[in-house]
């Protein structure tokens, strides 16, 4: 068994890996696909904006989908779809050949993002101990290896196909030989991908109102981060006065401290269980923030984009341990862990779609300093919800058991 669940993880890692290196390539190549197709810049936010709302669908239609069938079937054919997608993008050379491709890859993102947070959370129940935020590490490590590859052809002035081909080339067949040692299950110990019957009818769940703390926790926590993925560059250059060169370090940064942070996360975690590694997460990033509001220069900036990455990376990984391990306490019938995770990831893309066009407007009309203060505020926040965090089985390791179970979900207001 304990075999099984290595290789399980292994391939699951490799699973997040190839989706970090896949929406990367996606992403830092937006100038090139917009100059490909003729997309006007009024145009744009509307295929930008239609990804997320469709993600959110295929996030909800899998919540359904994994009731009859196993989440790591749902992986298996959702991560070469999203590749394929992205292959699409880069060989088409009509306005309709994107439309459809941006639909198809934002639906399969979806699918896949739940299903992969949900063999996470149930392989993490397996082991007992933390282990989501090293998957998510290995999300940002394919991240940065597809930003990296986006700048080689940026550089280089080759072709969006050309780009995007040998890596489709080299990650379909290896996600589809990695998937035959997916693991699935409530418990973590299933067996091999596939090796669950039909679900029908499992796994009901908990209600929204349950859910909500972590939801909230999870749109601020991508309302955060999609302010540096969005707003870091334009920042330093236009309001700290950084070069155009320089003002592309940030992001770089984030990614790396990302990284960083999700792969020791996991022993902190361990150690002082997961409420205190979110409480500290929120503070770091909400340091980061104010940082960067007041920052007098560029370097000062970068220090605070530093701060923001090392505080926001823990707290997405972690709202989907607790949404797994919150709907097994409440509900125990098989599936429910699965259709909590899936509803949580609904909240990814309302954060993602919320936190871009917010920060743009209020520094249209008030200030970027100023503006840098709300998400600020509201990753902040998350450390009044940090009780959700506490339960037993997510402080992992022998001496932080408490003899008494705090309910997940359960904050101060009687959620």
């Amino acid at each position: 068994m304990t075999e099984v669940l290595r290789r399980g993880r292994v391939s699951l890692a490799f699973g997040f890996f190839a989706q970090g290196v896949a929406f990367a390539l996606l992403v830092t190549r937006i100038p090139a696909v917009q100059d490909r197709y003729g997309v006007s810049d009024a145009l744009l936010p509307v295929f930008l904006a239609a990804v997320p709302v469709l993600a959110g669908v295929g996030s909800v239609v899998t919540e359904r989908w994994v009731r009859r069938t196993p989440p790591s079937r749902v992986l298996r054919w959702s991560q070469p779809v999203v590749l394929l997608a992205l292959l699409g993008v880069g060989v088409g050379d009509r306005m309709a050949v994107l439309a459809v491709a941006l639909a198809v890859f934002g639906l399969a993102v979806g699918a896949l993002d739940a299903s992969m947070n949900m063999l996470g959370v149930s392989l993490q129940r397996a082991y007992r101990r933390s282990i989501m935020l090293g998957f998510h590490a290995a999300y940002s490590l394919g991240g940065i290896l597809g930003a990296s590859l986006a700048w080689a052809g940026a550089h280089w002035g080759l072709a969006l196909w050309v780009s995007y081909l040998p890596v489709v080339a080299v990650l379909v067949p290896a996600a589809l030989v990695g998937s035959r040692w997916y693991v699935d299950g409530d418990d973590g110990v299933g067996g091999a991908a596939g090796s669950h019957g039909p679900r029908k009818g499992e796994g009901a769940g908990v209600g929204f109102a349950v859910l909500l703390p972590l939801c909230l926790v999870m749109t601020f926590a991508y309302i955060g981060d999609s302010t540096v993925s969005n707003w870091s560059a334009k920042y330093l250059q236009d309001v700290l006065g950084s070069s155009e060169q320089t003002a592309t370090v940030p992001y770089n940064v984030y990614m790396v401290t990302t990284l960083v942070g999700r792969a020791v996360g996991d022993f902190g975690v361990r150690r002082f269980g997961a409420a205190a590694v979110v409480r500290v997460g929120a503070v770091v990033a909400a340091c980061g923030f104010a940082v960067v509001a007041g920052a007098p220069g560029a370097w000062v900036g970068m220090l605070g984009f530093t701060l923001v990455g090392l505080g926001l990376c823990v707290l997405v990984p972690q709202t989907f341990a607790a949404a797994g391990r919150l709907a097994a306490e409440r509900d125990g019938r098989p599936g429910a862990s699965d259709a909590a995770v899936a509803r949580l990831n609904v909240f990814n893309y309302v954060g993602f779609l919320i936190g871009s066009p917010l920060v743009g407007a209020l520094g249209d009309v008030w200030s970027y300093r100023g503006a840098m203060l709300v998400p600020m505020v509201l990753v902040l926040v998350t450390v009044v919800y940090a009780r959700s965090f506490e339960a037993q089985p997510d402080r992992y390791g022998g001496g932080h058991e408490r003899s008494r179970t705090a309910d997940v979900g359960r904050g101060g207001n009687g959620l």
